[in-house]
């Protein structure tokens, strides 16, 4: 068994959240001592394609013509596009038209979640296809909570041991709730606010633009970092902030579960019933209830709830997700052509 794990612009997309997908899965099949390779022009028996670009879309109906067995990773849903980019809503039922002509190409789909699955299950061409639901996964042998990671956080960002410190990550767009990190952080000055994550301005929306072009003393956003400071950040800040208001699945919250931070996370049908608020995390609808719960969790009012929440990290161990993706291939090749 030979797997071709195709990623288009793997430089442009190296930075998000699916740049971090496609290198758990390189991890996951070496865990499982599966063979790959990243070039289209090798040799390989199951195409496994991240993308939906039009390179991606011409290797797939190449490799339909000669019986290669194809799994579709379904990265994105249409739902998770709308509030993204300018334009996105403008554009978004020919996206999904799009998505269902890529995926349809799939022997079998995977993707992230049961919620991400039932979305697409929904699509009318999908229907019937073969999903799994597999997880990202988390490497919890890099992610884990370490003191001297949050000092080093703590030391570079000159933020004090006094200091109260919430982070957020994700692209500057407006579906990761970038906007009303921005309006919390206004909200409360008492509390210092940190973002890391970039992508292009000149693509995003208005709002997402006047967010960031937003000067407050409290307030940083620290750009792209790679994934030890990302590591370093979460150990160090007293409260991971998740404000998305749509996501397949969401790497930075299982990332915050691993290193044993307390997270607000936004009250969206994807968490409903992976976490459970109070017990995981807690969870707020919008900005009034964000600030409600953040100066609660601050006053001693809302107990730590990061030990029962580290069990969803374990859940999404890489090493489990390489087990799974092993019981794909092996019944795709089961597969008739």
């Amino acid at each position: 068994m030979k797997v071709l794990l195709y990623a288009e612009g793997l430089k442009t997309i190296g930075k998000s959240g699916l740049g971090k997908a496609i290198q758990h899965q390189m991890t996951a099949l070496e865990n499982e001592q599966i063979e790959y390779t990243l070039d289209p022009k090798d040799t390989y028996d199951i195409l496994h394609i991240n993308t939906y670009f039009l390179k991606s879309y011409f290797l797939a109906k190449k490799a339909k013509k000669k019986g290669k067995k194809i799994v579709y990773h379904a990265h994105s849903t249409e739902e998770d596009y709308k509030n993204g980019f300018i334009l996105a809503k403008q554009t978004s039922k020919l996206f999904k038209w799009w998505l269902i002509k890529c995926y349809s190409l799939g022997d079998v789909l995977i993707t992230p979640t049961p919620y991400s699955k039932k979305l697409l299950q929904g699509y009318k061409g999908l229907e019937h296809k073969k999903i799994y639901d597999i997880s990202n996964g988390i490497d919890l042998d890099f992610f884990q909570n370490n003191k001297k990671y949050g000092e080093d956080f703590r030391k570079k960002y000159g933020y004090s041991k006094e200091d109260k410190v919430i982070i957020g990550i994700g692209l500057y767009i407006e579906r990761k709730g970038i906007v009303d990190f921005v309006e919390l952080a206004k909200r409360m000055p008492e509390y210092k606010f940190i973002w890391f994550g970039y992508s292009p301005l000149s693509v995003a929306t208005k709002k997402v633009r006047n967010a960031v072009n937003t000067k407050l003393d409290n307030l940083t956003f620290a750009g792209y970092v790679e994934k030890e400071e990302i590591r370093a950040a979460l150990n160090g800040c007293d409260l991971y902030l998740f404000p998305t208001l749509e996501e397949t699945e969401g790497i930075p919250i299982i990332e915050a579960c691993a290193c044993g931070t307390n997270a607000i996370i936004r009250d969206i049908p994807i968490f409903e019933e992976w976490f459970q608020d109070g017990k995981d995390v807690y969870k707020a609808k919008d900005v009034d209830e964000f600030e409600e719960k953040i100066k609660k969790y601050f006053k001693g009012e809302l107990k730590s709830v990061s030990k029962n929440a580290y069990h969803k990290a374990e859940e999404r161990d890489i090493k489990l997700v390489g087990k799974q993706l092993k019981e794909v291939y092996t019944e795709v090749l089961r597969l008739k052509k």
